[in-house]
C-alpha cells in the first residue's frame, strides 16, 4: 500500500461497544481515562459448563481459570423488527452479526450519515471475526434449521450489515484472529484507494459463542494466574479473554471536507505481514514485527520520533509482550531532541484481550485520546517487565492520565495489532488537535502534511 498524501483516507465516525457497560464513547472515554477495571465475572445465562471450567486446574497440566473476563453485558440485546429481521432468525443469528450491527449503525450517526438513507450506493464493509462457536451444530434438527447458513456464517457478520444497510460495494470478513481488526481497516482504506467503493465501514466484533479460548489457554497455562491481563508488566502471568465491537467510517478527505465531516484522523499508513516458517505458528517473531513497523512509519511520510502515543498489543504474556517490546524499541526508541519517550499502553488492562476485535478497540482509544488531547493510563504499569532494558529505549509505560500536546497542531499515535495465526499489523495515524472553540487549530492536517 502506498499512501496518498494528496488525497489520504481519513477517519470520520467510529462507534464502540465494550465490558463494564460501554455502550457509547463517552462510557468508553470514562472508562479509560479513569483507570477502570472493566472485567468481571462469567456470564451465567450462557449454558456454559463453568464448574468444569473452574476445575481444569485440578487436572495435571491444565492452568487455574478465574472466573473473570471481559464479557458484554449486552451481547443478548437486539431489536429485530427495527432492522427488518424476524425474531426467529435474529436468534439464529451469531450475536457477532447481531451487535455488529448495531454499532455500525451508530457509527454511521457519529459520522452524521443517515443510515436508513443509502439506497443502494457502492459502500463497503469490512469487519474482522473469528468463529467463536455459536449455536448448535448445524448437523443439528431444532427449530432455528433453514436459518443457521446464515446465522452461523462467519461472512454474514460482514454481508448482515451490507443487507441490511444497503450497501453493494465489497462486503468482506477478514479472519487472521487477532489481528483480524486492523487489517480489516488495512483492506477497507485500500479498497477506497483503488476506487472499489466510494467510502467504507470497516471494523470487527468478538462475542465468544463458548468459552472454548479459555478451555484452549488452560491447557497452555497461558491464561493470567490472578485473572488480570498485566500487559508489558513484572507480574504479568497469561492473558484474559475478552469482548468488544468496534466500528469506524473512511473515506477520502476531500469527501470528508466537501461533505463537511468531522475529521477524527488520517490514516497515514498502514501494513499487514506474516511471520513466515521457522517457529511455530503461534509464537511472535520479532524481526517480522520490526520489518512491519518499519514498511509502515515509511508509508506514512512521518519521522518515528514524532509519534509519541503507541497502542500495543500487550496481552500481558511472558513470551509475546518482550518480543513486541524489542521490535518497538528498535523503530521508535530513537533518541528524541525535546527529551520525550514514547507513551506506550494497551487497553487490554482494561478490559482483557477482545481477540478479533482487540486492534479496532485499541485503535478507538487511540481516537479518543487524540479528540480529548490526554493519553489514559495502562493498568497494572507501575512496575514494567525487567525482560528489556528500559533505560534510554525512548519508550515507557502510560501510567497515569496526562495531557498531550499537538506537534505543529498534529497529534501522531500507532496502533499495533498481531495474531496467533502468524499475521501481524500495524498504522499510523495523525489526528488534529482542536483549539478551545473546538475547531481544528491553524496548524492543520493539511498544513502539516503539504
Amino acid at each position: 500500500m502506498s499512501t496518498n498524501h494528496d488525497d489520504p483516507i481519513v477517519i470520520v465516525g467510529m462507534a464502540v461497544e465494550a465490558p463494564g457497560g460501554v455502550e457509547t464513547l463517552a462510557d468508553y472515554w470514562t472508562a479509560l481515562a479513569e483507570s477502570r477495571d472493566l472485567l468481571g465475572p462469567f456470564p451465567r445465562d450462557r449454558g456454559w459448563p463453568l464448574e468444569r471450567l473452574f476445575g481444569l486446574a485440578e487436572t495435571e497440566g491444565w492452568g487455574t481459570v478465574r472466573d473473570a473476563g471481559g464479557f458484554l453485558d449486552t451481547a443478548a440485546d437486539f431489536d429485530p423488527q427495527f432492522f427488518g429481521i424476524t425474531p426467529r432468525e435474529a436468534v439464529a443469528m451469531d450475536p457477532q452479526q447481531r451487535v455488529a450491527l448495531r454499532v455500525a449503525w451508530r457509527a454511521l450517526e457519529n459520522a452524521g450519515i443517515n443510515p436508513s438513507d443509502l439506497g443502494d450506493d457502492e459502500i463497503g464493509c469490512y469487519m474482522g471475526a473469528s468463529n467463536t462457536e455459536y449455536g448448535p451444530h448445524g448437523a443439528e434438527v431444532n427449530d432455528y434449521t433453514g436459518y443457521r447458513a446464515g446465522g452461523a456464517a462467519l461472512g454474514a457478520v460482514a454481508g448482515r450489515i451490507s443487507n441490511c444497510l444497503g450497501l453493494t460495494g465489497p462486503s468482506v470478513v477478514v479472519d487472521v484472529a487477532c489481528a483480524s481488526s486492523l487489517a480489516a481497516v488495512h483492506m477497507a482504506a485500500n479498497g477506497i484507494r483503488n476506487d472499489e467503493c466510494e467510502w467504507a465501514l470497516a471494523g470487527a466484533a468478538c462475542i465468544m459463542g463458548s468459552p472454548g479460548a479459555f478451555f484452549e489457554f488452560s491447557k497452555n497455562n497461558a491464561l493470567a494466574a490472578d485473572g488480570q491481563c498485566r500487559p508489558y508488566a513484572e507480574d504479568a502471568s497469561g492473558t484474559l479473554w475478552g469482548e468488544g465491537v468496534g466500528v469506524v467510517v473512511l473515506e477520502r478527505e476531500s469527501r470528508a471536507r466537501r461533505l463537511g465531516h468531522r475529521i477524527y484522523a488520517r490514516l497515514l499508513g498502514s501494513r499487514v505481514n506474516h511471520n513466515g516458517k521457522g517457529a511455530p505458528i503461534a509464537v511472535p517473531s520479532t524481526s517480522a514485527q520490526e520489518r512491519l513497523i518499519r514498511a509502515t512509519v515509511a508509508a506514512s511520510g512521518v519521522a518515528p520520533e514524532l509519534v509519541d502515543l503507541i497502542e500495543g498489543h500487550g496481552t500481558g504474556t511472558a513470551v509475546g509482550d518482550p518480543l513486541e517490546l524489542a521490535a518497538l524499541q528498535q523503530v521508535y526508541g530513537a533518541p528524541r531532541t525535546d527529551g520525550s519517550d514514547a507513551l506506550l499502553g494497551s487497553v487490554k488492562s482494561n478490559l482483557g484481550h477482545a481477540q478479533a476485535a482487540a486492534g479496532l478497540l485499541g485503535l478507538i482509544k487511540v481516537l479518543l485520546s487524540g479528540l480529548h488531547g490526554q493519553i489514559p493510563p495502562t493498568r497494572h504499569a507501575a512496575q514494567p517487565t525487567t525482560r528489556v532494558d528500559w533505560d534510554g529505549s525512548g519508550l515507557r509505560l502510560a501510567s497515569e492520565l496526562r495531557d498531550w500536546a499537538p506537534r505543529d497542531g498534529v497529534r501522531y499515535a500507532a496502533v499495533s495489532s498481531f495474531g496467533v495465526s502468524g499475521t501481524n499489523a500495524h498504522a499510523v495515524l495523525a489526528m488534529p488537535a482542536l483549539d478551545e472553540t473546538g475547531s481544528v487549530q491553524a496548524a492543520s492536517l493539511k498544513e502539516a502534511h503539504a
